[in-house]
Order: C-alpha cells, then sequence, then structure tokens
C-alpha cells in the first residue's frame, strides 16, 4: 500500500531512549517521518538519535521528565522550530513503583501518575493545540498496557494510570475528530527489563541476552518479542492508511495482533419500582453471579523445556 510511508511527516515520542519507544522512534525514522526523541537521560535519547541518523534518517534529541506543561511544549516548539511542523505524537514514556497496596506511598503514586497519566495528558494537549492551528489532521498515539485492561497485582498506580490513558483515547477521538487527528491507543507486549524479572519467564533470560528469538508458544500465547516486533502498529497508526481508525485499542506482541473490546454492559435486569437489598442479593445469584469477571492478567502455562528455551 502506497499510504504507508512518513515521508514529510514530523513525529515526537516521549520515552524513546531505550526499549520500546526506541524501536518507535526507529521505525518511525524509517518509514520517512523525522522524529524528536524524548527522554530523561540525554546519554540514552543521543543515542536513539544516533541510530537514526546513522541510517540517513532525521532526528534530534529533547530531554526532559514529561508531566508538566513546560516539557509538553518544549517538544511541540521543538518539533516545529526543527522539522516546520507536527504530525504524530507517541506517548511512551513511563516509570515504575510496584508496591501492594497498603505498602504504596504517595510518593510511588504520585510518580507514577505523573509519569503516565499527566504526561499523557501535557503532551498530547500540546500536540492537539498545535495540530489544530495546522489544520491538517494528525494522530496522537497513547500508550495502554494489558495491566490497565485487567489490573494486575503489585500495581494500582500503573494499572490505573494505563487504564486512563485508553480512556484517553477513546475520548479525544470524539473531540478531535473535526479536526481529522485520530487518537488510539497501543497495548504493547515485549522482551524488555520489566519482562524478565517475570518469573515465569526465567528460562528465557539467557537466551534473550544471546539474541536468540523465543519459542512460539511464548510468541503466541504470550504475545512476547523483541520491541521491533510492536512499532510497525505505530507506523501502521501514523500513516495514511489508518486515518479511519481512531478510539481503538490495539494490542501488539511477538505473533499476536488484538483488538481490545470498549467497556459494555454483559447483562441488565428490570424491576418495577426499584431495587432493595433482598432483591438484589437474589438476582445476583441468579442472573449475574455466572457473569462475574475475573481480575488479573491471566498468562497461559508454558512447557518451555518442550519448546526448547
Amino acid at each position: 500500500m502506497s499510504n504507508l510511508g512518513l515521508d514529510g511527516k514530523v513525529a515526537i515520542v516521549t520515552g524513546s531512549g531505550q526499549g520500546l519507544g526506541r524501536a518507535y522512534a526507529v521505525a518511525l525514522a524509517a518509514a520517512g517521518a523525522a522524529v524528536v526523541v524524548n527522554d530523561l537521560s540525554a546519554e540514552a535519547a543521543g543515542e536513539t538519535v544516533s541510530i537514526i541518523t546513522g541510517a540517513g534518517g532525521r532526528a534530534v534529541a529533547e530531554v526532559g521528565a514529561v508531566g508538566s506543561s513546560d516539557v509538553a511544549q518544549a517538544l511541540v516548539d521543538r518539533a516545529a522550530g526543527e522539522f516546520g511542523r507536527l504530525d504524530i505524537l507517541v506517548t511512551n514514556a513511563g516509570v515504575l513503583r510496584d508496591r501492594v497496596l497498603w505498602k504504596m506511598t504517595d510518593e510511588d503514586f504520585d510518580l507514577v501518575m505523573d509519569t503516565h497519566l499527566r504526561g499523557t495528558f501535557t503532551c498530547a494537549r500540546a500536540a492537539a493545540i498545535k495540530l489544530r492551528e495546522q489544520g491538517e489532521g494528525g494522530r496522537i498515539i497513547v500508550v495502554g498496557s494489558p495491566a490497565g485492561e485487567f489490573g494486575n497485582f503489585g500495581q494500582t498506580n500503573y494499572a490505573a494510570a494505563k487504564a486512563g490513558i485508553v480512556t484517553f483515547a477513546r475520548v479525544w477521538s470524539m473531540e478531535l475528530a473535526r479536526n481529522g487527528i485520530t487518537a488510539n491507543a497501543i497495548v504493547p507486549t515485549a522482551w524488555t527489563q520489566m519482562t524478565a524479572t517475570i518469573p515465569i519467564y526465567g528460562p528465557l533470560t539467557a537466551g534473550a541476552a544471546e539474541g536468540r528469538d523465543f519459542p512460539a508458544q511464548v510468541r503466541r500465547e504470550h504475545a512476547i518479542g523483541w520491541p521491533e516486533d510492536c512499532a510497525p502498529l505505530v507506523v501502521f497508526l501514523a500513516s495514511d492508511a489508518a486515518a479511519g481508525i481512531t478510539g481503538q485499542a490495539i494490542g501488539i506482541g511477538g505473533d499476536r495482533l488484538t483488538l481490545y473490546a470498549h467497556s459494555s454492559e454483559l447483562s441488565h435486569k428490570l424491576r418495577d419500582g426499584g431495587w432493595d437489598v433482598e432483591s438484589i442479593a437474589a438476582e445476583w445469584e441468579s442472573s449475574f453471579a455466572p457473569l462475574a469477571q475475573p481480575s488479573g492478567v491471566t498468562l497461559p502455562p508454558l512447557d518451555l523445556e518442550q519448546a526448547g528455551a
């Protein structure tokens, strides 16, 4: 398809000094976009810029911790100042502070919320203002997580932020539709420093460190591959081919591509005059209890010995 390229487009990718963010920035540049690389680390951001420019692409680094309106505006201003415009925003920057509820501090909660939720909001707001001024449409791609879709033990802050970010995309898809600006959430899963700490993946750690690919079972059932496996979805959503896609949450990882459902009613019952405690209890047991949904990310069992890990 000829409308999958990004020649002449300008993108911002937050948190793109390493891992998934770097994979997104490199892939966008390879498709023709100029990229503003953002990271808290000047060294990491510079490495990503060097990878892009070394391959013949265009990129500059803008260092800063996302969250504040000042950093968000600096990113948009850098895109316009260096490359003349803005077309694509990818809000990838994130941080973890995992603890169970009774051990989570205010600082743990606030840092994750400031980086993920507020950082996505401030960057998207600054980008939306610029895109609307330009009047030529655009793409806002925010980053969710399976933790935000299902919940995850020890991640009160992270799961809540990621759930909110997906809802951002739903809301902004409506608010920005008249301006030709799409807003979508991606839900990536990949081998990262965090993934490597999950006990079930212990047998994969040595092979991954050597660059060996993952067994088909892991790539398919657990949607775990390399960060680069997730990048094509970002390029697709940034392209003209995805102009009609907005308000969606789309997962990718390994060999798996997933479309997530919007929240919806599973069932409802009506009772003349409303409900009292006894009638709610009776209806719950007879109608709703069989439909109650489990919480948490559920990973299928792995037989890594048989898979040759």
